[in-house]
């Protein structure tokens, strides 16, 4: 498996992320405010690993398109080491819950398309390869994506995400997609990646075990029972022992799961067994 100091970073290293007040409202089809984000504000340390959770259409996915910089908040402000974001930044990467691979070109083709522009060619292919090998795909570079698993792909996707060495990663349910044993295996390889490249990873995910499992932090969307209406703010933020790879079966962890879910509205007795 390749080291740190195989993979030629070409981008910053992990940097830190500023929430100051970010607040999103959008307009519904009779152009009356739909406050979607209220008022959230956090500081995300560089390396940290941090989980947005919270029931479906609290805002998680739209939070993260601020850090992203794929879409402007209507207050407050996203900062990435210090500077403002003002659209799309190279020093963040994005990975969604699909792959979204060419299909017409390899994984390796894919994976080379986030290099930065002016990337020389030989630097390029070294770091491609690695990064491949990184994911566990350099014997399948030349296939082409209809050609590999789902678990396959989403590896592909990370892989290009990673390529330009960005300080920041966000992912969007990256792993909501796959089946339940392929899913834990890529948990497992986040962490592998993490280690070899140290960035800030922020991502959404509706899996508490998951969020439990890799992250530093754990933050908890929701609205105000007195003012729903008012778009999601922090509800909680939940810091988790022990360092990583952590024990799945951790007594700590299971107290903490019970506690995030009942904060997500789901009573003790109607929650599922962790396995």
């Amino acid at each position: 498996m390749p080291t740190t100091s195989t993979l030629t970073r070409t981008s910053a290293p992990a940097l830190p992320v500023s929430l100051d007040r970010v607040s999103r409202t959008f307009r519904d089809t009779a152009n009356e405010p739909k406050p979607v984000l209220r008022d959230v504000s956090l500081e995300i340390s560089p390396g940290e690993i941090v989980s947005l959770i919270g029931a479906s259409g609290c805002g998680k996915s739209t939070l993260l398109r601020q850090i992203a910089g794929l879409d402007r908040p209507t207050g407050g402000q996203v900062r990435i080491d210090g500077t403002a974001i003002d659209g799309i930044d190279q020093r963040v990467a994005v990975a969604f819950q699909e792959p979204r691979l060419l299909p017409w070109r390899s994984l390796r083709q894919n994976v080379s398309l986030g290099l930065p522009k002016g990337t020389a060619r030989v630097e390029g292919q070294a770091r491609v390869g690695a990064l491949l090998d990184l994911v566990h795909l350099g014997e399948a570079a030349a296939l082409r994506p209809r050609q590999v698993s789902g678990g396959m792909a989403q590896r592909a996707s990370l892989a290009r995400a990673l390529s330009r060495g960005p300080g920041v990663l966000v992912l969007d349910e990256p792993f909501g997609a796959l089946d339940a044993l392929t899913r834990l295996k890529m948990q497992d390889l986040l962490i592998e990646i993490h280690s070899a490249e140290p960035a800030t990873i922020i991502l959404v995910t509706h899996d508490v075990d998951e969020a439990l499992y890799l992250s530093d932090r754990v933050v908890l969307l929701g609205v105000d029972a007195d003012a729903p209406s008012a778009g999601a703010g922090i509800r909680s933020i939940t810091s988790v022992p022990g360092s990583r790879p952590r024990d799945r079966g951790d007594a700590r962890l299971a107290e903490l799961r019970v506690e995030l879910l009942d904060g997500l509205g789901v009573p003790s007795h109607h929650q599922p067994q962790p396995h």
